[in-house]
Order: structure tokens, then sequence, then C-alpha cells
């Protein structure tokens, strides 16, 4: 296998998560830890069954928590660089499945200052504007208003900064360049920019002058950040934050994660329906040479990139993904075929998406909070 490169700003290569598991640190969600989730909730929801969210730090004791009521928040983010794809919505859906699960709340953080220090390409205003471009596509996704606080860090920057102090006084620069890579040569903001990725793992306990666990669900490239909230923040006597991580959506081209830096190998929350059937209709599949040699010798569904999308997000339910694989492996179905009814799902999302992307333009104020508000207040208000 090729090697592979995952930190919070680059994902190349083909993946192996089992190295990632090792290399990181993370445990793998065990079959009893899903019996325990399943108990709790009712269920599982499908990204878990199929292991696309797979890895966890601390998830059991969340959870052990929580049965004796001690309830937790979500806390997530995103760095706006630019448009939203699918590979971003993804999470998004199983933090949704986890606020209306157990009830609680979402605290969602822009992290505009980031994509600043390390996009040369972006100004701060243009960083800033995307965030709110960004959050329309969040409340998309159908998280509840009165339990979602969305937060830009330059504008949340008076409450944040002041305990992202407290959190880099901890932090030395081997810690950053051990964990992240950074050189003498990175500038200041990259160096810092971790402590404040780490407040909103607090924010909820700062708000209650309480110990309140906190649990973030994110893409596994965002690991590092994470580790070294959970070896600093006790240090300033609040709880490590737990974890849930997945895997990443593949691009259309055979690329391990789908980049908003190549338009033509994601799927973006604005693409056009016309758009969507060129970039499915040139992806990479398991077929063969041709449509004879695929019904003599049958296709490879395993490094499709078609299948992969009916795996991840497009066919939840087992029997007919099962079907379609049997399909594929005994040359019963034809790539085309497969393409087709991918385009159909994902233009039927998109066109849904897209309809409550754009109501959210007249309800983004029930959702964003920014300086000069009593988060206190917001909260009991909410």
């Amino acid at each position: 296998m090729k090697d592979f490169i995952v930190t919070p700003w680059e994902v190349s290569g083909d993946v192996d998560y089992t190295k990632l598991v090792e290399q990181f640190g993370i445990k793998l969600i065990d079959p009893n830890l899903m019996k325990t989730i399943e108990q709790i909730s009712g269920s599982n929801h499908p990204f878990l069954q199929r292991r696309i969210f797979f890895a966890h730090r601390d998830l059991d004791w969340i959870l052990n928590e929580y049965q004796q009521g001690n309830k937790f928040f979500l806390y997530t983010g995103r760095g706006p660089s630019g448009d939203i794809h699918i590979g971003h919505i993804m999470p998004w859906i199983f933090t949704k499945w986890l606020q209306d699960t157990f009830n609680v709340e979402l605290w969602f953080q822009m992290t505009d200052d980031e994509k600043f220090y390390f996009k040369e390409n972006l100004s701060l205003e243009e960083t800033h504007q995307l965030s709110y471009e960004n959050a329309l596509d969040v409340i998309a996704v159908g998280f509840d208003p009165k339990k979602t606080f969305i937060f830009s860090n330059i504008e949340l920057a008076n409450t944040l900064y002041r305990h992202a102090a407290r959190i880099a006084k901890k932090i030395t620069f081997s810690m950053i360049r051990a964990t992240f890579g950074l050189t003498e040569s990175s500038n200041i903001g990259q160096i810092f920019y971790t402590s404040m990725q780490a407040v909103p793992a607090i924010l909820k306990s700062l708000i209650e002058e309480r110990n309140i666990p906190c649990l973030i669900p994110h893409a596994v490239d965002q690991d590092p950040h994470f580790r070294i909230a959970r070896d600093v923040l006790p240090k300033l006597g609040y709880y490590k934050p737990a974890s849930i991580q997945c895997i990443f959506l593949p691009g259309l081209k055979q690329q391990s994660k789908m980049s908003t830096t190549n338009g033509t190998d994601a799927i973006f929350s604005t693409d056009s329906a016309e758009e969507v059937r060129k970039k499915v209709g040139n992806a990479f599949t398991g077929g063969r040479g041709s449509a004879k040699e695929q019904k003599e010798l049958g296709g490879t569904p395993d490094v499709c990139s078609v299948f992969k999308y009916f795996f991840m997000m497009f066919i939840l339910d087992n029997e007919e993904l099962l079907s379609v694989r049997n399909e594929c492996l005994n040359g019963e179905r034809l790539c085309g075929e497969c393409k087709s009814i991918l385009i159909e799902k994902i233009v039927k999302f998109l066109r849904h998406h897209q309809e409550k992307r754009e109501k959210a333009r007249s309800i983004l104020d029930k959702y964003w909070i920014s300086e000069k508000i009593d988060l206190k207040q917001l909260v009991n208000k909410k």
C-alpha cells in the first residue's frame, strides 16, 4: 500500500485506517460499545453499523455518564475555505442523529481564523464571509434551532480568546511540532490556533459553571487537535472531551478524500443536476474494459467510487446494497446503470438540501451567535 498522509490540513494517498488507529492511538468501536449505544438509543445509525463512524476516544465513558444523568453536549465545526461538499455533510447527518437521539445541544465552531492562517489565497474577510455561507448548509441538515449554536471564531473572539490564552499557556511549541509537524517557518497563528479549537469543548462547562461532558463527532483528520485538548484541559480542571471519528467520503476520481479544491472530484451542495450528471458520469468505477468483459468476469465494487457512495450515503438499506454488490460481482449490472441510479439519488438529495439551504437565510439568526451576547442568557432564552 502506498504511503498516505492524514493531518488536519492535508489528506492524501490511500488511507489505511488500521494503521491510522495505531498512529493516532484511537480505539475502534467494538461490538460491546455498539450494543451499549443501541441499548441507550434504541437503534444504531447505519453509519455506525457500517463502521463509517469507526473509532473513538472515551465514548464508553461519556455514555456511562449519560446513563447516570450527567448529560453531555456536542461540539463540531467547519473550516470555511470554500463551498460545502457532501463529504462535509456526511458527518453532520450523524451529528444530527446524535442531537435528536440524546436530546443534546450542539456548539458549532466556524474556524475562519484557522483558514486565514493556513490558506495563502484567502483573506480574513473571505474566510469570515464563507462562515455565513457554510452555516446555511449546516442549518439545512435540520439541527434543532433551540439546541444549536453556530459561531465564528473571529466574531466570538472576546469570549473565546481569554480561555484560549489559558489553554495556550499549557501548550509548548515542542508539543505542536510533534503533533502537527509545524516548524520555525510556520506563522505563529498556525502554532497558536489549536488553543482556539480546544475552547468549545469547555464552553458549556463555562456557561453552567460546572463540568459537563463534551462529545466531538468529527472526521479522523481532526483528531490531533483534540489529542492536545485532552492533554491540556484536565490541567485546567475540565473533563477530557470524548470523540467519535469517521472515515472520509472518497473523491469521484479514486482519491482518498473528497476535496474542496478539485471541482470535478467533489459533489458540492450547490451543484446543479447537470453538474452532478457530468461529475458522476466521469467517476472512477470498478468496471471492466467492455460490457462483454464485465458480463463475463463481473465488476469489482470494492474499488468503485460509485459503489462507495452507495455504501456510505445513498443506499442505507442493507438488502438493497447487497443486491447491487452481488449483481456487480456476477456481471449482471453495468457501470452505466449504477451511475444513473447514483445521479438520481444525489440530485434528489441536493434538491431537498438546496431548498432547505435557501430557507436557512431567513432563520440564520436563530442559530448564529456573536459578540456582545451573554451566552448564559442566550442558552436560557432558547
